[in-house]
């Protein structure tokens, strides 16, 4: 305990814990979403227990760091199934357990946002033509599968920020309980703007491709990443801005049909 009286143990948890709260947004969102499927009063519920859930996770990786760090050694190498002699190639194609879960959960996220885009456009009914409705604990089950993927991402990057364990888990519950503050307004302003909701939608399209291109070793810069997503952003809040300020929507001129009438 005597580190935590140092600065430099407050500079790394304040460091660390910004960090768990920027890379969690994408957490949020996705609870965000599938929450809003549930019924109105188990909504909040559903967030708070997703990220409960996420924070568990992120604590119980952190104490099994030995584990974590064994899952960076490759398991099996799809270069030599191929007969590749290139060893670039040959260190890309070596799949580890850290590979795994990144491909799986990059597969799950993009067929989910794609899934939800659909949903979103199309209408969702059973079979009668009534709205489907979607169980909690199924809600829950697919929160949890997300959970385990960003939280790997995230202890990675702690375990690379600070030294001591203690650091970590402190950090991770500071941002979780500053993110489960926030997630009913995140969840509400989302909900409330279909067009925000696609947005969100398509930043977990993107992110799942990023999580994809990181299982097969091809690193995408975070930067850049981060960068569209606060640009698109930014777009979207100046057209929320705009239609706020208009008394109504502004339409496109088709010059080819006014001349017709």
């Amino acid at each position: 305990m005597e580190y935590f009286t140092t600065a430099e143990a407050w500079i790394s948890l304040l460091t660390l814990t910004l960090l768990e709260i920027v890379l969690g947004i994408d957490n949020i969102v996705f609870i965000s979403i599938l929450s809003g499927k549930l019924p109105a009063n188990q909504q909040q519920k559903g967030r708070q227990l997703g990220l409960g859930l996420a924070m568990i996770t992120r604590i119980l990786l952190l104490l099994s760091l030995s584990w974590v760090m064994s899952l960076t050694a490759p398991l099996f190498n799809i270069g030599e199934w191929l007969n590749l002699d290139n060893k670039e190639w040959l260190e890309k194609l070596a799949i580890s357990g850290r590979d795994l879960i990144l491909l799986s959960g990059g597969m799950f996220l993009i067929y989910k946002s794609t899934h939800e885009i659909h949903l979103k456009l199309e209408g969702e009914e059973d079979e009668e033509g009534k709205v489907k409705v979607h169980s909690f604990a199924g809600v829950i089950a697919q929160i949890l599968v997300l959970d385990i993927v960003f939280s790997l991402d995230s202890v990675i990057t702690a375990i690379g920020m600070a030294e001591h364990v203690q650091i970590m888990i402190a950090a991770v519950i500071i941002a979780v309980l500053i993110m489960m503050a926030s997630a009913n307004a995140i969840s509400g302003f989302v909900n409330n703007h279909p067009t925000v909701k696609m947005l969100a939608l398509s930043f977990l399209l993107l992110i799942g491709v990023s999580l994809l291109a990181e299982g097969l070793d091809q690193h995408i810069p975070k930067g850049y990443i981060y960068f569209a997503m606060a640009f698109s952003i930014l777009v979207e809040m100046l057209n929320l801005k705009m239609k706020k300020n208009s008394a109504k929507p502004l339409q496109l001129r088709n010059k080819a049909s006014e001349k017709k009438l």
